[in-house]
């Protein structure tokens, strides 16, 4: 069917958002900076480089299916039907969500997208305050925040995450939103090649490795922080270490920020592909 005023108009805004992504140019710095990374990471054993990646990869499988299964998320998923039934009430499971429109879908999304917003910064600041353990269940902690808004923000629009290939496709827009800018515009074309809106897959046939070289910039970037935060724990204003506290929310508060922009993008592109078609 053909989309409305309302839609074109969303989608245009997605186009827009993607020339932007698909146009950034990396600077010398960021470029030296990646091929010292990969240089450095080819000295080990490819035997060796296989097995760390598999070790990433089947954690963030058992991460995924641990969050998904979990009674919070089974709560979450409740809420949304029900914000969504405040529009239509015939809605019984995630897939009738996409019989509201584009602007419903949003709102509710961005629900979603606020409160997981908050809980980064709130991570990021408690993070800040130096703590060996809280500082040392960031990185997880993020892990759980990001993958955990990308599944809601999935079945906000009507894609239920406990498929396998809506599980795969999950991983991979984590995936890519947690690249960095320059390395994000091949992994968006990536999934835009898998996306499908003919028909509803169960089973992904694609590549199923997610991690690699390029991804370890990220948590290389939250070790960094770590190192930071230490650095300026110390720095006490009236007793709080508001500027280490300051640095780990801001840092945590933009990685969702970039995460969750990329998944709402995605699956709104999808929403609308799907209702083109249909």
């Amino acid at each position: 069917m053909p989309l409305t005023e309302r839609e074109i108009e969303v989608l245009n805004e997605i186009r827009e958002w993607e020339n932007h992504l698909l146009n950034y140019e990396a600077n010398d710095l960021q470029l030296t900076y990646e091929k010292y990374l990969e240089r450095s990471f080819s000295l080990l054993p490819e035997n060796v480089q296989h097995q760390f990646f598999s070790v990433i990869d089947t954690w963030l499988f058992h991460l995924h299916g641990m969050i998904q299964g979990s009674q919070i998320q089974m709560d979450a998923k409740e809420r949304i039907l029900s914000s969504g039934r405040v529009f239509n009430q015939d809605l019984h499971q995630i897939e009738d969500l996409r019989k509201l429109d584009i602007d419903q879908l949003q709102y509710i999304a961005m629900q979603q997208i606020a409160r997981h917003r908050l809980y980064s910064f709130a991570q990021g600041g408690l993070a800040g305050t130096g703590g060996p353990l809280l500082l040392g269940t960031d990185i997880p902690a993020m892990a759980v925040i990001n993958l955990r808004v990308v599944q809601l923000i999935a079945m906000t629009y009507g894609f239920e995450v406990n498929t396998p290939y809506e599980m795969m496709s999950s991983l991979k827009v984590f995936h890519t939103a947690t690249l960095p800018p320059r390395l994000q515009k091949e992994g968006w074309s990536g999934l835009r090649s898998e996306m499908s809106s003919s028909d509803d897959h169960y089973f992904y046939e694609g590549n199923e490795e997610i991690s690699d070289v390029t991804w370890l910039e990220q948590p290389i970037q939250q070790l960094l922080k770590a190192m930071v935060i230490t650095i300026f724990r110390k720095r006490l204003i009236q007793g709080l270490p508001v500027v280490s506290m300051a640095i780990g929310a801001g840092t945590n508060y933009q990685l969702t920020r970039k995460v969750t922009e990329f998944a709402h993008n995605y699956y709104k592109l999808r929403y609308l592909n799907q209702k083109e078609e249909i």
